[in-house]
């Protein structure tokens, strides 16, 4: 940063942000349930916009309807730039009037979103390092019947904060076209002006409040009066998420007897060019010489003669068991389509809601594969083998899928998703292993035409 860049007499800042807030601060209304307001507490580049979208994410995934209100974002849009580090000092009258009432703009859409039904749990995502901007945000939550329970991140070890500085910040908005250098230097100082000011939740002060400390990105917790079924998943779930570099290798099973002839189901062994794949897995796999890999399983015989060509120990799950077709399992969709008219039309409707008479839906099996999720955060390097449905769950979890684009993610046979957890998201690696199998994947259909046809005879097309 530049002298002439290091004030913030730019342009009156008035100019910008006055009208700006003034179309947002209309009258807040009543709401009379009692939604959840996750409040993020902590210094700069201690994760916690990481962590408030890794929790969101996890919620949505679960059911439970959940945004993210990032206060800094407020910032940029109502001042336009960003100057300096001087923009935080806290002498900076002009300043602070503008962060306050970004804050305050922030809980009115958190008002609005929670108002009109949109959703159950809001995470602010601010520093919110002081006492008087807590009390601000309990009054407020007290006011409308929220239920409030905070996130602090802590960290003192300089080799986490610089990575986060490297890998997230430098590529934030305030630094577009900055000298790499210049901006880390801007952004130490930022944290120094942050420092001045910062009261950590007391254990003493606080005991009242709900909350969770995570040390150092999770070597330690501190977690205090848990008040309800949500903030108890919150806190399980943070307490098993880990930022260790590390790749999650999602298949399915080889080709089956059953998918040959467009089956669904059943609990059929590899055709011949399923055990060919399963062999070039096993090559795969090793060419990525990983050490302490971990490979899993379902109970089901097609997944479990897949990982025997490894070569190496697995893990069965029963949870990554395929969706239960209940009376339709072994039928094809024809079949389906002709024994169950009624079935196969409410299933085209909501197919992620849907359950088979007698069997699961994809919601069912979203909350059947969270063990499954949670130990897959614990863990490192993972292979699992699995099914259409199940891989499909799996896979709207890391990339932030709805439940309406869920159950249409294409997870073709012999195709290996690679997933390499980056700052905020998930790369996606596809490897198909030049062994041709069946297309079993049906796509959305169109309102008011019927587009089912039968895709078992089909070979995956590869691009």
């Amino acid at each position: 940063m530049s002298q002439t860049q290091s004030t913030l007499t730019q342009t009156p800042l008035e100019k910008t942000w006055v009208p700006w807030m003034k179309s947002r601060m209309t009258s807040v209304p009543q709401f009379t349930n009692s939604p959840t307001m996750i409040v993020m507490v902590g210094l700069p580049a201690r994760g916690k916009t990481y962590i408030s979208k890794k929790l969101t994410r996890y919620l949505n995934w679960i059911g439970v309807t959940t945004k993210v209100f990032n206060v800094g974002q407020y910032r940029r849009n109502a001042t336009q730039s960003y100057n300096s580090f001087e923009f935080f000092r806290p002498d900076n009258t002009e300043a602070m009037k503008i962060r306050k009432a970004c804050a305050l703009a922030a809980l009115k859409d958190v008002c609005d979103y929670f108002t009109i039904g949109l959703g159950q749990v809001v995470v602010f995502d601010a520093t919110n390092t002081t006492p008087d901007r807590r009390e601000l945000l309990l009054s407020f939550a007290k006011e409308n019947g929220y239920k409030v329970f905070f996130v602090e991140s802590i960290c003192d070890d300089p080799e986490i904060i610089e990575e986060n500085i490297k890998q997230v910040k430098l590529s934030s908005p305030d630094y577009v076209g900055c000298d790499k250098d210049e901006a880390v230097a801007d952004f130490l100082k930022r944290i120094e002006c942050y420092k001045l000011t910062y009261v950590p939740l007391d254990d003493i002060k606080d005991r009242n409040l709900s909350y969770i400390k995570i040390f150092n990105v999770g070597s330690r917790y501190l977690v205090n009066r848990v008040q309800d079924h949500i903030q108890s998943r919150i806190v399980y779930y943070l307490m098993n998420i880990h930022v260790t570099p590390r790749s999650i290798y999602l298949s399915r099973h080889g080709e089956s007897e059953l998918n040959l002839v467009g089956r669904i189901g059943g609990d059929s062994g590899l055709s011949q060019r399923g055990a060919n794949f399963a062999n070039a897995l096993g090559t795969y796999m090793r060419g990525q010489c990983i050490r302490d890999l971990k490979v899993w399983t379902s109970h089901m015989k097609r997944t479990i003669q897949t990982a025997e060509a490894l070569g190496v120990q697995y893990e069965q799950w029963k949870a990554l068991n395929e969706i239960d077709a209940g009376v339709c399992e072994e039928m094809t969709y024809e079949e389906i389509q002709e024994n169950y008219p009624e079935e196969f039309a409410l299933r085209d409707q909501d197919k992620y809601r849907y359950r088979y008479p007698k069997g699961e839906s994809y919601e069912d099996l979203v909350q059947r594969l969270e063990p499954v999720i949670m130990e897959l955060e614990r863990q490192e390097n993972v292979l699992v083998i699995c099914h259409q449905a199940v891989m499909r769950c799996l896979l709207a979890y890391f990339l932030d899928k709805s439940a309406d684009e869920l159950p249409y993610l294409k997870c073709p046979l012999h195709t290996v998703l690679k997933l390499t957890p980056v700052a905020y998201g998930c790369k996606v690696e596809s490897v198909f292993l030049n062994v041709e199998a069946v297309n079993t994947h049906r796509d959305k259909p169109v309102v008011g035409k019927n587009t089912h046809s039968s895709s078992s005879s089909s070979l995956i097309q590869q691009t």
